[in-house]
């Protein structure tokens, strides 16, 4: 077990512990009896910043507080690709898993992996999908103004930056890969890049990722415009393989919507304010486009 993993584990307990909080139970109750915890629990988290480096740095404080909450040790592995996180928890090598939305559906198809909990960001359970252009984008009318032009997709296992704009452009009778000059497979960040720096007319994005990346100073605020926003979509998913304990999965979801906004600043990445409960069904909007692209086996 890595040390400064374990470190921060322990290092969660004692600050619940300062905080009146005990790491077994909410109020000092202790966790739910009946079914076995393993003593270690393996969590995985999806390609959520440019680098697995920055992401398990940012997600670590998280994982470490929930391990320390259930008394476990735990591993981390960020994944380089959203389809790798369903893979990984369709085959058993993580317990746990932080994923995308479309990913969830993968692993849920997959392998029956089961949805506990939505993330909030900035108090909300949505975000939206996002086509951007340069500033000066002669886009007004989206898809109609658009055709011919040059537009980079995310990877086909990313839910706003492939499955969702692909969907409603199939929806209108548009086949994406002949509407523009197409390409696919750029990470969300270098997809804002392109645009701004002009190597390409159009990209998906999503818009959590656009104004994080603005927050942060990576992308000036005028560097790209949005042409096209979607419906509200479902946030990421904590997803849990199947065969996890029942009595661990319900301690889980427990710890994780009881998450007040003051704790989510000390143990989640900025802007996310802690979850609400979810099942399979929360994600049936994107399950329905996956099905409706021939995604799902």
């Amino acid at each position: 077990m890595n040390l400064r993993r374990l470190a921060l584990a322990a290092l969660a307990v004692l600050t619940l512990a300062a905080c009146g909080t005990t790491p077994t139970g909410e109020g000092g109750a202790p966790a739910p009896a009946g079914g076995s915890v393993p003593q270690t629990l393996r969590f995985g988290v999806g390609p959520l910043l440019p680098t697995p480096e920055d992401t398990e740095a940012a997600w670590e404080p998280f994982f470490a507080w929930l391990a320390g909450q259930l008394g476990v040790d735990y591993e981390l592995d960020a994944t380089t690709d959203w389809a790798g996180i369903a893979v990984a928890l369709g085959n058993d090598q993580v317990d746990l898993a932080w994923m995308g939305p479309f990913g969830y559906v993968l692993a849920n198809n997959q392998s029956g992996a089961e949805a506990i909990a939505t993330a909030k960001y900035d108090g909300k359970p949505v975000y939206h999908a996002i086509v951007v252009g340069p500033p000066d984008s002669p886009v007004r009318n989206w898809p109609d103004d658009a055709q011919g032009m040059s537009m980079s997709f995310a990877e086909q296992a990313s839910t706003s930056g492939w499955l969702v704009p692909t969907f409603f452009l199939t929806q209108r009778g548009i086949d994406p890969t002949t509407y523009f000059e197409y390409s696919e497979g750029a990470a969300h960040p270098a997809n804002e890049i392109a645009v701004a720096n002009r190597q390409v007319d159009l990209a998906t994005d999503f818009d959590r990722n656009r104004n994080s990346m603005i927050e942060s100073g990576t992308l000036a605020p005028d560097a790209t415009k949005v042409v096209w926003t979607s419906d509200p979509l479902p946030n990421d998913a904590i997803g849990v393989r199947p065969g996890l304990d029942p009595a661990l999965v319900r301690r889980i979801q427990e710890l994780l919507t009881s998450i007040t906004p003051e704790q989510a600043q000390e143990i989640l990445p900025k802007h996310y304010t802690g979850f609400v409960p979810a099942t399979n069904e929360s994600y049936a909007t994107i399950r329905d486009a996956a099905i409706s692209l021939d995604k799902l086996s």
